[in-house]
């Protein structure tokens, strides 16, 4: 990539998280983006199409990076729910300033949903029998959507003290369910 593109996306995103820090997103213009920036509106367009466009490619950037801090071992979130879960909290805990930023205000309930959705993608590339699996479905919105608002609701909580116990609880479920 052009290193003059780089430097104006960075801006652009740089600009954009400054704001998003300080306001929600429907209160973010482009032109007081583009001014943070310094760069200028048709440079701003010839990028993203609209502020929402910008928020989403971060948000989809932010998950993935997640996604990608997962233990790549084959099928071991099926055989220990309790590794892939505290993989899976540690994982949004390295991220959580971003998140904390991107999804905060009216689109704070939007990081686990995108997260859910895009571990269900990853999980059923793998192992195409659990997308029509009810149990499983339920099981893994379970561990993302509990681990994700157990967080929100004990912040006070040591982070340690908190995975642990998110842990423990994941993998009293394990018996239910029997993947082999």
């Amino acid at each position: 990539m052009d290193i003059r593109i780089e430097k104006t996306e960075k801006a652009i995103r740089n600009a954009f998280l400054e704001l998003r820090s300080k306001k929600p997103l429907e209160k973010i213009t482009v032109k007081e983006l583009c001014q943070t920036a310094c760069i200028n509106k048709s440079t701003f367009y010839s990028h993203y199409s609209d502020i929402y466009a910008l928020s989403e490619a971060l948000e989809v950037e932010t998950v993935r990076s997640i996604l990608e801090s997962l233990s790549k071992e084959q099928g071991y979130f099926i055989h220990n729910l309790k590794q892939f879960t505290t993989e899976l909290c540690f994982a949004f805990l390295s991220h959580i300033s971003l998140i904390n930023i991107l999804f905060s205000g009216k689109e704070r309930h939007l990081f686990a949903n995108r997260l859910e959705e895009e571990l269900k993608k990853t999980v059923f590339q793998k192992y195409p029998a659990f997308e029509t699996d009810s149990q499983m479905n339920i099981l893994l919105s379970y561990c993302i959507q509990g681990a994700y608002h157990a967080y929100l609701n004990n912040q006070s909580v040591d982070a340690d003290t908190l995975v642990q116990t998110i842990a423990k609880i994941v993998e009293s479920l394990q018996p239910l369910y029997r993947f082999v």
